[in-house]
């Protein structure tokens, strides 16, 4: 398997930022629903929520990379090729994916700023990107919610269009980005 995207396969540098990726927004999620299970202020809570700080600003790193990966390689076709509107959603549907993990890691920087809290990074602490704002804050916390909440359908969408194509059309949209394997190569 090679290491560049090829006209008919992701390439393995692909498949690895695809699925890091993935394995980052889990763990980003976990962290921050797993922290409810602890009570406000103790150290698995504090723990979580730091660890929700730095693996959300890791996606915004790992984001940058992907990007350009993706506008250094070609970009394996669909076979049958799917048709132009499922194309276009398609292209929209990751736009949507690009735009939360690039938006939700710097929301998340914002509110830290905001609040007046450091923001931990791997043993780095980044500067504020504003200053202290309670209110801003706060404002800035709701939206990232709710983002985070459509995060979840957007990775929904996502993961399922994959397995509809998968058994339903019988294309080859996810078997270009699984490693060389039984289910690639059918």
């Amino acid at each position: 398997m090679s290491l560049k995207n090829t006209e008919s396969r992701y390439g393995l540098v692909s498949m690895g930022l695809h699925w890091l990726m993935l394995v980052l927004l889990i763990a980003v999620y976990a962290c921050i629903e797993l922290r409810e299970l602890y009570p406000k202020g103790s150290d698995p809570r504090e723990a979580l929520k730091t660890w929700h700080f730095m693996l959300g600003l890791g996606v915004f790193t790992l984001v940058w990379i992907r990007l350009a990966a993706f506008l250094a390689q070609v970009t394996p076709a669909i076979s049958p090729a799917a048709p132009v509107w499922q194309m276009r959603l398609s292209k929209v549907l990751h736009a949507a994916l690009y735009l939360l993990m690039i938006g939700m890691p710097i929301g998340g920087w914002l509110i830290l700023s905001a609040e007046g809290d450091p923001i931990p990074y791997f043993g780095l602490e980044l500067p504020p990107l504003i200053g202290p704002d309670e209110d801003l804050a706060h404002t800035i916390e709701e939206i990232h919610e709710t983002a985070g909440k459509v995060g979840y359908v957007l990775i929904g969408i996502h993961a399922l269009v994959a397995l509809f194509h998968h058994y339903v059309m019988k294309d080859n949209t996810l078997r270009r980005m699984l490693p060389a394997g039984p289910a690639a190569r059918s």
